[in-house]
């Protein structure tokens, strides 16, 4: 397929650009700084752009079969934060001119607020207040999605906390919902591998079943 890369010079995108091109895709990645990407293979094009400009994201849709984002932006603590909306909102609007269907975007467990009630102590209470300002940004983006983008075939991907390392071909655990849980509804885990991220993100398009849904992934 032709696919469309945001984020790629991010950790979990270069991980997905990587396995794109082994799977033999042809992989466009709009980065805000090229010097970033280092990876280079005959089906890769690296473009600089705006990520929040609709107008100029347009041009570079053209053609493309999918639009993946691996987009992330810091957490802000007395502040809210934007980023996942507003790229997302550029993102939808650019697709549709180019008339652009598919878009797979990935966000974290506990977006919603209130899903972290069964989460490790250290979690509930340390990380998720710290990280508050992006899980509501990432809850924005994906109420977006579902209550303005009917018209697309859109995919949230919810991964736990996520570690730098390639994809151990570990069985994927998926949950319609804000965490993996166990058979007794607390979190299976409390991490994943960046590479079976984008693993499981890159499954997505040849499957049809999680379109316009969100789902939590891990791994067994």
């Amino acid at each position: 397929m032709k696919l469309l890369v945001l984020g790629a010079t991010g950790q979990s995108g270069q991980f997905l650009v990587s396995q794109a091109l082994q799977q033999g895709h042809e992989v466009t990645a709009l980065v805000r700084n090229v010097t970033k990407l280092t990876i280079q293979h005959k089906n890769l094009k690296v473009v600089e752009a705006n990520i929040f400009s609709a107008e100029l994201l347009s041009g570079h849709f053209q053609g493309q079969d999918a639009v993946i984002s691996c987009l992330g932006f810091p957490y802000k603590i007395f502040s809210a934060i934007s980023g996942y909306t507003d790229s997302m909102e550029a993102i939808v609007a650019a697709m549709r001119l180019a008339t652009v269907n598919h878009v797979i975007t990935m966000t974290s467990w506990y977006t919603s607020p209130e899903s972290g009630q069964n989460a490790p102590l250290m979690v509930r209470f340390l990380l998720l207040p710290l990280i508050r300002s992006v899980l509501t940004n990432m809850k924005q983006m994906e109420d977006y999605l579902e209550k303005e983008c009917s018209d697309l075939s859109w995919t949230v991907v919810r991964p736990p906390g996520l570690q730098n390392v390639p994809a151990p071909d570990k069985e994927i655990l998926t949950h319609e919902g804000y965490f993996v849980p166990d058979p007794n509804g607390y979190p299976v885990t409390n991490s994943v591998a960046r590479g079976d991220v984008a693993r499981f993100m890159l499954s997505l398009l040849n499957s049809n079943e999680w379109i316009k849904k969100g789902v939590a992934m891990c791994t067994n």
